[in-house]
């Protein structure tokens, strides 16, 4: 696996090393040891899917409040995304946002460190998007936030076609 840094801190694009022969290959999409010896959190104790039927869905943007903040390693098993995740942490980048496109055929996952809001976008009918989650979901710990904050400014690449009534209704991000 290779861990390319981003802009943010503790967020990683994680490509697959691809073993290539006659068959086609073989890769690793996740390795406890390998993220253990970067200081990254390596127990997922739950692991979760959303397919999502069309394109221009937008599910986000989402987080667990702590005590029970959640690492996620998010992968589009089908289809294509374009994932987006904001910084909440204090510090010099919060409030600062990166996106990416995952897609099933390049592999491609993104190490979400906890202390980060976390949504998508569908690019393509029929997606299903596959997470390691660092913590048991506790659903009086979800916390949400606008998609379309302005104070964040995310640059989605289309507008959404389809959205939950809770995610359509999340307030704009308050600090605490």
């Amino acid at each position: 696996m290779r861990f390319l840094e981003t802009p943010l801190p503790g967020l990683y694009v994680v490509e697959i090393e691809r073993r290539v022969d006659e068959r086609g290959f073989f890769a690793r999409t996740f390795c406890e040891e390998e993220l253990g010896a970067r200081g990254l959190h390596a127990r997922f104790p739950q692991a979760n899917v959303s397919y999502n039927a069309r394109a221009g869905t937008l599910r986000g943007m989402h987080w667990q409040a702590a005590p029970h903040g959640e690492v996620k390693l998010v992968r589009c098993t089908a289809g294509a995304i374009w994932d987006a995740v904001v910084d909440l942490r204090p510090g010099p980048t919060h409030l600062r946002w990166f996106g990416v496109e995952l897609t099933a055929g390049s592999r491609t996952q993104l190490y979400i460190p906890d202390g980060f809001a976390h949504g998508f976008l569908t690019l393509a009918d029929d997606t299903e998007v596959f997470y390691h989650m660092g913590a048991p979901y506790v659903a009086e710990a979800a916390r949400g936030l606008r998609w379309d904050d302005p104070r964040i400014g995310i640059r989605w690449p289309a507008p959404p076609a389809v959205m939950s009534e809770r995610d359509r209704t999340y307030p704009d991000y308050v600090d605490g």
